[in-house]
């Protein structure tokens, strides 16, 4: 390691300033004697020598933007003559490092400082570390000099002995920024400051063939782009050669493009747009990617039907009859349909097919459970109607490209699933089912429930504009269906565009007559049997819709169907029964087993849960349609001391507070319902709602959990055969509710007769099958008391029964 400075002399010297240059010391450098700083610097210097002997002496300094550096090189003047250029200048040859310190006086224009030399030393011999890195740094240099083909001045570096003027030799280096120099200059031990230089020079070495390697590269690409462009010239040259000797014409493929483009039924601004893309196809070269861009989108936009469109099939009765035929139920939906096709009749008939560039296309949301027939409806209409039919899957669907394309300049670009839609359909007013609307996501690739906006607004449809194809595509005569399961995850400003019709799940006797009619011949011909081999009772039918199967759709129905065939079909290969075979209600135990769904009012008395106080059904609708739902109420023992209410079954924050609005009520009214409402500030009260693992939410539950709390502090058992809903007040008001509909139905499947509603939802019964209003005692009330009076047994029936105490 080299050692500490030595000796320290003290120096007056001029300043000679060097803007954004610097000399380390063992440089030589020529000086423009025209600058006035180097002038006055100069004759300052000799001016002092002539005082003193030896050669007029100076102290470089490095200014950087009018910034002194803190040390200088100890320069001594060489020469006073002439440059190359004829302009007088300075030879100045630097000595050793100086330390600047205060200012001082001396003679002539210049400034004057006062300097302390840095005398570097280095033992000797050199440490072999030292030794080492002083053999690196040669060999670097060496590198880099040969490489610039400067062969005289390697011997020169060779022949450099000296740790401290190896380093410095490095001033020399061009390729070192002010910065670094500056660095190397302000090191003032030899050995770090070598240590420094090789580094530098080491990371120029590697920057210089990384460099070096890419212009390499460069120029091997450059040199196959012009041999294959050569290549390709010279094959287009042999092919025209070939055609002319075959008497074929000569037609090259952008003139291809042009003829199509102008020989296709476009709309006027998509032919001005495509002549355009024609117009830069023909400047382009073979090799631009933009080529290939272009001849994409052409063919995409010559592949649509423009001004393809079916005729609709106006026959009303037919239409209707089409429908009734492949769904059974759906009245509202087959009506909205039957209103659509009688209104574009009527407007066609007198001339009002397109009324300020609108068509006049429907959007309709069609909401229900799984398994009520949305999908295939869509099908069933575009059969209808005699118009193509396209099915768009949105299920899953997290990007907004998925709806409005992709912008071309992408790699891959593609046009949005309904300009696909369209081009598949392969006319412009096809029927489009938009399939699962609500399992739509969003994420950091934008929201296509957003993007579907325009797609279904009747007043904006007309002009609607895909990132890809950037023109204008009229969907305003397009049918959209879009189907979904949950009303609520469907965005408010997306269901605002479309007609809302509800598909609230089938009646039993809808399901029998869907199984006959549909479900049936179906199944039997995937099991391999013939219509008049396997038949169904309409008894067993109904069994299998009833007690085997509990759903608003027949998705389950028709599985079980399947089983059943299935087995019938392994017993006949195994010689275990004769074909033909009626199925009869009885058969289904052998067949299916036990029955999965028996209604309530079908079990023994005794295995009923309304069989003790405290329990009473209510009715509630899941995203598998309408449901009955128990609730169960319990006192917890009086010795516990467990104060309070405890709600039990995964329960939202509504319904909770609906729990503590009907404990409230009883507890304010118990004395007037001749109630012991001493029992609820005593002991803890416990409502519990089973599937705990099934989440329940909402307010309908209200008027169930009063009934079950009163049931239980009364000791009046609930009837069997009531099911309820509704929402309860703090004074006892029975306040609407949603899904009437549904409820309804699942409370006929589930074999209730009577049901209590809210007054105020007396006007949805108009939406429920006349069969299923005809087996149901509907009652409508506006107070709780009713509902009491309605589903409470009387008073001696449930005197004796024990009241449940909590454990």
């Amino acid at each position: 390691m080299a050692a500490e400075s030595a000796a320290f002399t003290p120096l007056a010297l001029p300043v000679l300033p060097l803007d954004d240059e610097v000399v380390l010391p063992g440089m030589v450098v020529p000086l423009d004697l025209n600058d006035p700083d180097v002038r006055a610097a100069v004759e300052a210097a000799q001016a002092a020598a002539r005082a003193e002997p030896g050669k007029p002496r100076v102290l470089l300094v490095p200014r950087i933007d009018g910034t002194y550096a803190g040390t200088g090189v100890l320069g001594t003047v060489e020469q006073v003559g002439r440059l190359a250029d004829g302009d007088p200048g300075a030879l100045i040859r630097g000595r050793s490092r100086v330390k600047i310190g205060a200012g001082t006086t001396g003679p002539g224009a210049a400034l004057w400082v006062e300097g302390t030399r840095i005398d570097e030393q280095v033992p000797e011999p050199l440490p072999g570390h030292v030794a080492e890195l002083a053999k690196e740094y040669k060999a670097l240099a060496t590198a880099w000099l040969r490489k610039r083909g400067a062969w005289q001045v390697v011997d020169r570096v060779q022949a450099i002995d000296g740790v401290s003027a190896l380093a410095d030799n490095s001033g020399y280096s061009p390729f070192l920024s002010i910065e670094q120099k500056i660095e190397l200059l302000e090191t003032a031990d030899p050995v770090a400051r070598l240590r420094l230089a090789t580094g530098q020079l080491r990371h120029h070495l590697a920057e210089q063939d990384v460099a070096e390697t890419i212009a390499k590269d460069v120029q091997e690409g450059v040199d196959k782009q012009q041999r294959e462009f050569l290549l390709r010239r010279q094959l287009e040259a042999v092919r025209k050669e070939l055609r002319e000797l075959n008497g074929e014409k000569d037609s090259e493929e952008p003139d291809d493009y042009r003829a199509r483009v102008e020989a296709a039924d476009l709309p006027e601004k998509v032919r001005e747009a495509a002549l355009k893309e024609v117009d830069k196809l023909e400047r382009s070269s073979d090799q631009s990617p933009e080529g290939s861009w272009i001849r994409t989108w052409l063919d995409t936009v010559l592949e649509l039907p423009w001004n393809e469109r079916t005729e609709d099939a106006y026959d009303i009765q037919g239409a209707k009859a089409i429908l009734d035929a492949e769904h059974a139920g759906l009245q509202d939906v087959k009506a909205r349909i039957t209103e659509y096709l009688a209104v574009r009749k009527r407007r066609s008939d007198r001339g009002l097919g397109v009324i300020g560039g609108r068509r006049g296309g429907a959007v309709l949301a069609l909401v229900g459970p799984p398994g009520v027939g949305k999908t295939s409806l869509g099908e069933s209409v575009a059969h209808a109607m005699g118009r193509k039919f396209v099915r768009v899957a949105l299920g899953g669907v997290r990007d907004e490209a998925e709806i409005r394309g992709h912008r071309r300049t992408y790699v891959g670009a593609l046009p949005g699933r309904i300009v696909r839609a369209v081009k598949e359909a392969g006319s412009m007013n096809p029927v489009v089912l938009l399939d699962e609307i609500d399992k739509v996501g969003s994420d950091f690739r934008g929201d296509p429930a957003a993007a579907l906006l325009e797609v279904l607004d009747p007043a904006q449809n007309h002009t609607f504009r895909d990132h890809y194809l950037e023109v204008e595509l009229d969907l305003s005569d397009v049918v959209f269906l879009a189907t979904a399961n949950v009303l609520e995850a469907i965005p408010e400003a997306l269901l605002d565009r479309m007609e809302l019709v509800r598909l609230d799940g089938y009646t039993e006797d809808e399901k029998v007559v869907i199984a006959r009619d549909h479900l049936l011949p179906r199944q039997l011909e995937r099991a391999g049997l013939a219509d008049d081999e396997v038949t169904l009772d309409e008894s067993a039918l109904r069994k299998l819709a009833g007690e085997y199967t509990r759903e608003a759709g027949v998705r389950t129905l028709e599985r079980s169907i399947a089983r059943l065939l299935r087995k019938v079909a392994a017993q006949h290969e195994l010689g275990e029964r004769k074909l033909p075979f009626t199925v009869h209600e009885a058969d289904l135990r052998d067949l299916l087993g036990r029955p999965h769904h028996v209604p309530e009012s079908a079990q023994d008395p005794a295995e009923r849960r309304t069989s003790v106080p405290g329990v009473a059904t209510g009715l509630a609708v899941t995203g598998a349609g309408g449901d009955v739902l128990f609730v169960e109420a319990s006192l917890a023992d009086p010795e516990t001391g467990a104060a309070g209410l405890t709600l039990t079954g995964q329960l939202g924050d509504v319904m909770k507070e609906s729990a503590q609005i009907a404990l409230s009520f009883l507890r304010s009214h118990g004395a007037e319902l001749e109630l012991p409402v001493g029992d609820l500030k005593d002991r803890g009260v416990h409502i519990h709602f089973p599937a705990g693992a099934v989440p329940k939410d909402g307010p309908s539950a209200g008027v169930t959990m009063t009934t079950a709390l009163a049931s239980l502090l009364s000791g009046r058992l609930v009837r069997t055969d009531v099911a309820m809903t509704g929402e309860v007040s703090l004074t006892g008001r029975v306040l609407p509710i949603g899904g009437v509909k549904q409820k309804l139905l699942a409370a006929h499947r589930a074999g209730v007769t009577t049901v209590i509603i809210p007054k105020r939802n007396e006007a949805d019964l108009d939406d429920v099958p006349p069969e299923v209003l005809d087996k149901l005692d509907v009652h409508a009330v506006t107070d709780v008391r009713q509902v009491l009076e309605l589903a409470l047994s009387p008073a001696a029936n449930g005197a004796e029964a024990e009241v449940p105490v909590a454990a």
